[in-house]
């Protein structure tokens, strides 16, 4: 079964000195991403925003861009 997809929200990595972070999007914040994939995996995304959110504002602290 596949789960569903979570938002149409791209995600980017911040580009310090001309390189870019070692740190990729999917590694980052295991934990709140977790919840929000069991969250849209259980109840869909219009019933996850604030697990959505969250996860939005763990990768913009670790410098990702996230619109």
């Amino acid at each position: 079964m596949e789960a569903k997809s979570q938002t149409n929200n791209p995600v980017s990595e911040v580009k310090t000195d001309g390189e870019e972070k070692k740190l990729k999007p999917c590694c980052a914040c295991p934990a709140t991403k977790k919840l929000r994939d069991q969250c849209i995996f259980n109840n869909g995304v219009e019933k996850c925003e604030d697990f959505i959110n969250a996860h939005k504002e763990c990768l913009r602290s670790k410098g990702f861009k996230v619109d």
